[in-house]
C-alpha cells in the first residue's frame, strides 16, 4: 500500500512539472529555507517508511476503516489534480480550494500518510507526516496568502479557529503517544524474545479455538500459565507489565478464557450467548492448554499461576491433575466470596462507627446484598466499603493497557462490554459468575501434592488478606509458602509488578 499510495503521490507531481502554473518561480524563490529544510526531511522519511514498513498492507483489522479513510483522502488529492490540469494552469487554480481544504495539494497527502501510519499504528510514519505537514503545508499557505491576499478574519471566527486547531494538536498528540508508546514497546519485547517465543494465536481449546500468548526468551525453560480473574476479565495484553520480569527464566503463557475477550468475539457466531462457558467446560479447556504446552515446549509439568477467579480454576485443576504441575501459585487467592465481602463489610462498618460516619446507606447495602447477592448488590456494597479501605499503590493496568504493544481492537470491545449493562454482563457468563459466588474452598479438598504459594496485596478487600491465611494455615502440600506485598489492592501484579515477579520468581526458586 505505501508504494501504491506513492506512485499517487508522483505521478501527478511528474505531469505537475511540465503543467507548472504561469509565475510559480516568482514565488518558489521567495520560500522559508528552513520550511523547506522540514519539507524536504519529511518527504524522504515518508518515503522510506512507505516503503520499508508491511504495517500498512491490507489486512483483517477492525483498524481497517483507517486505511479506507486514507485512502479517500488520497483520492480526493487526485481529484484536485485531474481539476488543475483541466483548467488554465494559473496560480489561483494552483491554490484554489478543494471543499474546503485551503491548499488541497499540500494538506491532503499529509493528512492521507497520516491516517495510514494510524492504521499501520507505526510512530515512524505518524511523526515523518508532522514533519512533512509543518513543512509543505506552510509553504504553501504562504504562499496562496502571497495569490490572494491574506484576509482578517473576525474575532469569533479566529478563536473558533484557534480551538480547532488546539483540538486537532492534542488528537494528533494523542495518536503520537499511544502508538509511539506501543512501538517502543514491541521493539523491546522483539528484542526481549527473538530467540525464544513471542507467539499469539487461536488454539483448538475444548472444541473451540481460543486466544492464546506465549512468550519466553528460551523455550528450555520451565512454563507458567497464567489464568485472569473475574470470571470474564482477560488482561493478555497487560501481562507484559509484570511477565517481562520473568521471561529470562520462564515461558509465559497467558490466555483469553472460554467467553470473553478475543475468545467471545472470534467464536461469536456459534456461541454468542456463551452456552458452552461452564465451569466444568473451563477446567476442560485448561487441561487442553496445559497439554499444548507439555507438548509444546517438551515439558513433563507446568506452573500453574491464578489471580482471582483464576485461582478457582486453578485451584481446582491442580487437585484434578497433580501429575501435570510442578507448583501452584494464588494471586489474591479467593477461599469464598460471601465470606470475604462479609468480612470486608464487618471491618469497614467497625471503621465507620469509629469515625463517627453515618451507616445507614452501608447497612442497607449489606442487606440488600444478603437477601439477593446479585453482582450489582456486590458491586454497590464493595463501592461503600471501598472507602475504609483505601489501597496505598495505585493500580496501573489502564495505562499498561494503553502502551501494550498487543492491545486489539477485540480487546477495547471487550472493556466496554464489562463498561456497560452490569446484569447483562452477569447474565453473558451467568454460569461462571454462580459457580464463582457459591465456591467455598474451605468445604472442598484441602490437599494439594505439589508445593502451593499464595501472594496477597496488603490493601486487597476483595480476596483479604487474613482470610487467605487462615485458609493458608489449613492446606497440606508439597511446601507451602504466603507472601504479603505492602500497599497494594487486589490486582497487586499490576500495582508492583516488578516485585510481583520477582516474589513469583522467589517461591519457585525455592520450590526447586
Amino acid at each position: 500500500m505505501g508504494l501504491i499510495y506513492l506512485l499517487m503521490l508522483f505521478i501527478p507531481n511528474i505531469v505537475w512539472a511540465k503543467n507548472r502554473p504561469v509565475g510559480y518561480e516568482q514565488y518558489a524563490g521567495n520560500e522559508n529555507k528552513f520550511l523547506m529544510t522540514l519539507e524536504r526531511i519529511g518527504e524522504i522519511l515518508v518515503c522510506i517508511c512507505a516503503l520499508v514498513f508491511s504495517d500498512f498492507n491490507i489486512r483483517k483489522t477492525y483498524w481497517a476503516g483507517w486505511l479506507v479513510l486514507s485512502f479517500l483522502f488520497m483520492v480526493l488529492y487526485e481529484i484536485y489534480w485531474i481539476r488543475y490540469f483541466r483548467s488554465e494552469k494559473s496560480m489561483k487554480e494552483f491554490y484554489r480550494s478543494l471543499i474546503g481544504f485551503k491548499v488541497p495539494e499540500a494538506s491532503l497527502p499529509v493528512i492521507t500518510f497520516f491516517l495510514l501510519g494510524i492504521y499501520g499504528s507505526n510512530a515512524p510514519m505518524l511523526i515523518s507526516a508532522i514533519i512533512l505537514g509543518i513543512g509543505h503545508i506552510e509553504i504553501h499557505i504562504l504562499h496562496r496568502n502571497e495569490v490572494y491576499g491574506k484576509r482578517k478574519r473576525k474575532l469569533p471566527f479566529r478563536i473558533l479557529k484557534w480551538i480547532l486547531a488546539a483540538f486537532g494538536i492534542v488528537i494528533v498528540l494523542i495518536f503520537l503517544f499511544v502508538i509511539g508508546n506501543r512501538n517502543i514497546n514491541f521493539l523491546r519485547h522483539y528484542k526481549l524474545v527473538q530467540s525464544g517465543v513471542d507467539e499469539a494465536d487461536y488454539l483448538m481449546l475444548g472444541g473451540q479455538e481460543q486466544y492464546v500468548q506465549m512468550r519466553g526468551m528460551n523455550t528450555e525453560n520451565p512454563v507458567i500459565i497464567y489464568l485472569h480473574g473475574g470470571p470474564s476479565s482477560p488482561d493478555a495484553y497487560t501481562t507484559y507489565g509484570f511477565s517481562d520480569f520473568l521471561l529470562d527464566d520462564y515461558t509465559f503463557v497467558a490466555w483469553d478464557q472460554r467467553g470473553c475477550g478475543r475468545t467471545y468475539f472470534h467464536n461469536l457466531n456459534d456461541d454468542s450467548q456463551n452456552e458452552t462457558a461452564s465451569f466444568s467446560q473451563a477446567l476442560e479447556d485448561l487441561d487442553n492448554l496445559v497439554d499444548y504446552a507439555l507438548n509444546r515446549f517438551g515439558k513433563d509439568k507446568v506452573i500453574i499461576l491464578g489471580h482471582s477467579y483464576g485461582t478457582i480454576l486453578g485451584s481446582e485443576y491442580v487437585k484434578l491433575h497433580p501429575e501435570k504441575v510442578s507448583a501452584y501459585i494464588g494471586a489474591a487467592q479467593v477461599v469464598s466470596l460471601e465470606k470475604m465481602d462479609i468480612y470486608s463489610y464487618e471491618d469497614a462498618l467497625y471503621k465507620a462507627k469509629a469515625e463517627g460516619d453515618d451507616t445507614t446507606e452501608l447497612e442497607e447495602a449489606f442487606e440488600a446484598f444478603r437477601q439477593d447477592d446479585s453482582i450489582s448488590n456486590m458491586m454497590s456494597l464493595r463501592h461503600l466499603t471501598s472507602k475504609y479501605h483505601p489501597v496505598a499503590v495505585p493500580d496501573k493496568a489502564t495505562m499498561l493497557a494503553v502502551r501494550s504493544p498487543y492491545f486489539g481492537v477485540d480487546d477495547f470491545r471487550w472493556f466496554l462490554k464489562q463498561l456497560g449493562d452490569i446484569e447483562d454482563y452477569w447474565n453473558l457468563n451467568r454460569q461462571l459468575f454462580e459457580y464463582t459466588f457459591d465456591f467455598d474452598a474451605d468445604a472442598r479438598s484441602k490437599e494439594y501434592d505439589m508445593p502451593v504459594y499464595f501472594v496477597s496485596g496488603s490493601c486487597d478487600w476483595i480476596c483479604p488478606v487474613d482470610s487467605v491465611q487462615a485458609y493458608f494455615e489449613e492446606i497440606s502440600a508439597v511446601d507451602k509458602g504466603m507472601e504479603i506485598i505492602d500497599g497494594c489492592g487486589h490486582n497487586l501484579q499490576y500495582s508492583s509488578p516488578e516485585e510481583f515477579a520477582a516474589t513469583v520468581r522467589e517461591v519457585l526458586t525455592t520450590s526447586r
